[in-house]
C-alpha cells in the first residue's frame, strides 16, 4: 500500500527505519540513525520533528519511536531458533533478531517536501493580497463616487447657478435636495437670491 502511495505522491515518504530490521530495505540511514539515537537517549520523547536537505529541496519530517512493548512479539525476533521457519527462510537468520523488550529499535518517519507548502503559502499570500488590493480599489472608487455625487456635483451646480445670478442672467432656482450641509447652503443661496431680487426690484421702482 505504501509503495502504491509513493507512486502517486513521489515527494512524500514513509519508512519504518530500524537499526536491525527484518527486511533490509528498512535499515536506517545515517540521519535516521541520529533520530533513533534521540529516542534512545530520551525514553520520554514520543515525537521528534525536524528538517533536512534532499536532492529535491528541503523536507520536513516527523518521527515516532518504535519500541517493543509486548513480550509476545519477541517470539519472532528474539533469536532465529525461536522464530517461525518461514520468517527465517524469507529474510535469513541475520536480520531482525536480538530485539529486547522496551528497547528503542527504530523510528517511524514521515517526510514531506517543504516546496509544496511554501508554494501553497505563497499562492495564498498573493491571493489574500490581491483580494485586499481589489477591496481597497472598490472602496476607493465607491468613496470617490459618493464624494462626487454628494458633494462635488451639488457644489458645482450651486457655483454655476450663483455665477449666472451674479452676471444678471436668468438662472434656475436653487433647489435643496437634501438636509445636509449642502442642502443648508442651497437654502441660504436661495434666500440670498430672493433678497437680491427684492433689492433690485426696489431699486428699479425708485428709478
Amino acid at each position: 500500500m505504501l509503495a502504491t502511495l509513493s507512486k502517486a505522491y513521489e515527494d512524500y515518504s514513509y519508512k519504518a527505519a530500524m537499526l536491525n530490521p527484518t527486511n533490509p530495505r528498512n535499515r536506517a540511514v545515517s540521519w535516521e540513525e541520529d533520530v533513533i539515537s534521540q529516542f534512545a537517549r530520551r525514553p520520554a520523547l514520543t515525537e521528534f520533528i525536524g528538517r533536512r536537505e534532499t536532492p529535491s529541496g528541503e523536507a520536513l519530517y516527523i518521527a515516532r519511536p518504535i519500541r517493543i512493548g509486548n513480550a509476545a512479539c519477541l517470539g519472532c525476533h528474539a533469536s532465529p531458533q525461536t522464530a517461525p521457519p518461514t520468517l527465517v527462510a524469507r529474510y535469513g537468520p541475520s536480520n531482525g533478531f536480538g530485539w529486547r523488550l522496551n528497547e528503542t529499535l527504530g523510528a517511524e518517519v514521515v517526510s514531506v517536501p517543504m516546496t509544496l507548502p511554501l508554494k501553497q503559502a505563497s499562492q495564498t499570500f498573493w491571493l489574500v493580497m490581491g483580494a485586499l488590493t481589489a477591496a481597497f480599489l472598490v472602496m476607493g472608487a465607491a468613496l470617490n463616487l459618493m464624494l462626487w455625487y454628494l458633494v462635488i456635483r451639488p457644489v458645482t451646480s450651486l457655483a454655476r447657478i450663483a455665477d449666472r445670478v451674479s452676471l444678471g442672467e436668468d438662472a434656475p432656482p436653487f433647489e435643496a435636495r437634501s438636509n445636509d450641509e449642502i442642502g443648508v447652503l442651497t437654502v441660504s443661496f436661495g434666500r440670498m437670491r430672493r433678497s437680491l431680487d427684492q433689492a433690485m426690484a426696489m431699486l428699479e421702482g425708485r428709478a
